[in-house]
């Protein structure tokens, strides 16, 4: 078990603890929603996804983001999980991030969908 993302305190008054599969899905939402500089001792860290929710939304803007997206889960979730296909897509004002990824140590199949 590791400890749950946001940090908070559950029912029993002890700290939440989140499962391998929640664990993992909590660390690629960290990553898309940090920005870089954000994060004092590793200043490379994250995407940059959240300044670009008032972006000129566009095609380009969702392949830009597909190349950084996938160069950061690499660079800092490849230990953990191997991506198989990222998707980014604008619709009207909407940015969706579907990352689909195979789980390292259990080699069990996962989908995360996020819009932002």
């Amino acid at each position: 078990m590791q400890i749950a993302f946001p940090y908070r305190i559950d029912g029993s008054g002890r700290t939440a603890q989140a499962n391998e599969d929640e664990h993992i899905r909590h660390l690629i939402e960290q990553l898309l929603f940090t920005t870089p500089g954000e994060r004092v001792n590793r200043p490379t860290f994250g995407t940059g996804l959240r300044q670009l929710l008032f972006a000129p939304n566009s095609t380009e803007l969702a392949t830009a983001l597909e190349f950084m997206v996938q160069g950061a889960l690499q660079e800092y979730l490849g230990e953990l999980i191997r991506v198989e296909a990222l998707a980014i897509t604008a619709e009207d004002e909407k940015l969706h991030v579907t990352v689909q990824y195979v789980v390292q140590r259990t080699q069990q199949r996962r989908v995360v969908e996020i819009a932002s």
